[in-house]
């Protein structure tokens, strides 16, 4: 298997109002692959997928019951510290719950945690060790 990550599918409550989280209060604009069932968004190299919670239980033969934390955050990168508190700031002024205030890392970094509808945490982060390449995909070597 080639080390490449095509797909992050999101079980949602509500396909719907994730819907309209992602695309009118993140900003983001869903592909034209996306229907009625599914929605799609082109993040950088990767396609994050928004999918009705049953629907995706069901199809990988798991229980859709979640309870507390799920073991995975998903983190956007910012260019400065200053980035973080700006998106930080205007998610708050549309009334997205922030898990946890901007502030210094123990890694030596810059970060700041929202929930989106369904609780998942998303971490915006500035992080010193990382850069970017020319399509603002982060470039590790």
């Amino acid at each position: 298997m080639n080390q490449h990550l095509h797909i992050i599918t999101l079980g949602v409550k509500g396909l719907s109002r994730a819907r309209a989280f992602y695309t009118e209060v993140l900003g983001w604009k869903p592909s034209s692959a996306s229907n009625d069932g599914v929605t799609f968004f082109q993040a950088g190299g990767v396609v994050l997928s928004l999918y009705p919670l049953e629907a995706l239980a069901e199809d990988a033969s798991v229980p859709a019951e979640r309870s507390g934390f799920g073991g995975m955050a998903f983190a956007y990168n910012t260019r400065s510290e200053r980035e973080v508190d700006e998106i930080i700031s205007d998610l708050k002024s549309k009334g997205v719950t922030i898990l946890k205030p901007p502030q210094k890392a123990f890694w030596g970094g810059y970060h700041a945690y929202f929930a989106d509808p369904d609780g998942k945490p998303w971490e915006v982060s500035f992080n010193p060790f990382f850069s970017f390449d020319n399509s603002g995909n982060l470039a590790l070597e």
